[in-house]
């Protein structure tokens, strides 16, 4: 899901070069003695201290490769610059998003099909990021996954006895109970940049109202936002209805927060929420369930996607030392370390996530009972949050559904059309 988030966990500087050998910093290099050392760049933040001990770990192993990971402030960006400057790093831990696809369409990246650990992967996580570029190549491996839907407070819907809504009118139900008995039943919000939220209500009712095809469809200039995606905008502005009244005006922040301290029943949001609520209330009993869009359960499939890949530098001079990295953190226990410190999931077969908030979905994701976030199929440049927010705005106006829904379909498929390279 291309989000930003707001809230990192720990205190990290904004450019972490962290260094696991005694050597000089900087890019892959080799030396007389045989010694490697190997640059591994994060888009990131979050997750640069613990890729930092399994390279420590990995350097255990192998000591003559040294690893050096980076992890900038908008890693994206600063990726997108080293491939001007055609200085692609020598292993790259990036989401499966835009950037990512930008950079295997630059043909820039190490087709890894033929590495033995490419067996160990689940297959509905690797067609996620193979169909981003209609190749059977893989360019990149998935490696931790996350996903959003509900995030509900178990304590007080036992209180209230109320079941963990599995259809849309199980979920109205629930939203009533709650109001009734004095509980803000869903917490929203998107003020300012915090707008990237609203992807979290998109990203969830899409995929079980949109076309199959849509994503590839609208990309060849097939179909349009304003013929397939009506059905759900007018979900999402439904979701919304049943939000606080003052949605525009809340941060992301002040809903975990509200959430934390139980003035809430339900906030929409991901997995990766679990941590900073635990942080602000370490006793709180709460959990993750895939978003009820309809009333048929069977097609109320979890939103999910690749959170982090691994890829390699074409270029690289060091492509087997890269390439030994990877596996090394495609073992068992090495990608089992890194979801319980970043508390994801993960993409390797037989590694599952038992944090108890976790319970409710993972085997959604064990079974591979899935759906990509839409957003992952977008064009770079296309701000769809932006364009969320504003169909947000115009609700707390009192632009009538249709009206705003006309407006808004009409704006998607104008930018879309600017961002799309592939017409």
């Amino acid at each position: 899901m291309r989000i930003t988030k707001k809230v990192i966990l720990g205190s990290m500087s904004i450019m972490s070069v962290l260094t696991l050998a005694a050597c000089s910093s900087g890019s892959s290099k080799n030396t007389s003695s045989g010694k490697q050392t190997i640059e591994v760049f994060s888009t990131k933040t979050e997750n640069a201290a613990t890729l930092k001990k399994l390279a420590a770990d990995f350097h255990k192993e192998n000591p003559n490769i040294t690893v050096n990971v980076t992890a900038p402030a908008d890693g994206g960006t600063v990726l997108k610059t080293r491939l001007t400057k055609n200085n692609i790093p020598d292993v790259i831990s990036g989401g499966g998003d835009a950037t990512f696809l930008e950079l295997a369409k630059a043909n820039v990246l190490e087709d890894l099909s033929n590495q033995e650990f490419i067996k160990e992967l689940q297959t509905p996580y690797l067609k996620a990021v193979t169909s981003m570029y209609g190749s059977s190549k893989i360019y990149g491996v998935p490696y931790a996954t996350n996903a959003s839907g509900i995030v509900y407070n178990k304590d007080i819907f036992a209180k209230y006895n109320i079941e963990a809504p599995k259809t849309w009118d199980e979920f109205t139900k629930a939203i009533g109970v709650l109001k009734s008995n004095g509980v803000t039943p869903l917490e929203l919000g998107f003020q300012g940049a915090d707008n990237w939220t609203t992807m979290c209500i998109w990203n969830s009712v899409a995929p079980s109202l949109q076309p199959s095809d849509f994503a590839t469809k609208i990309k060849e200039n097939k179909t349009t936002f304003t013929k397939d995606m009506k059905p759900v905008t007018q979900k999402f502005l439904d979701v919304i209805d049943y939000g606080q009244n003052n949605f525009m005006g809340k941060s992301y922040n002040d809903t975990l927060s509200d959430f934390a301290s139980g003035k809430s029943g339900m906030i929409i949001n991901g997995s990766w929420t679990v941590p900073v609520i635990r942080q602000t209330n370490p006793k709180i009993n709460f959990g993750l369930i895939p978003f009820p869009t309809t009333n048929d359960a069977t097609k109320n499939k979890l939103s999910s996607g690749v959170d982090v890949l691994l890829a390699v530098g074409k270029n690289s001079s060091h492509k087997d030392a890269d390439k030994k990295f990877v596996s090394f953190m495609m073992k068992k226990e090495n990608a089992t370390k890194y979801i319980n410190e970043q508390v994801a999931f993960s993409a390797v077969k037989g590694v599952e996530q038992t944090d108890p908030a976790m319970v409710s979905v993972k085997d959604y994701i064990a079974k591979g009972d899935v759906t990509d976030y839409p957003d992952h199929l977008y064009p770079a440049g296309f701000q769809m949050a932006g364009i969320l927010s504003q169909l947000s705005l115009n609700k707390t106006k009192g632009m009538s559904d249709s009206s705003n829904i006309s407006q808004f379909l009409k704006t998607a498929d104008q930018q879309y059309q600017t961002a799309n390279t592939s017409k």
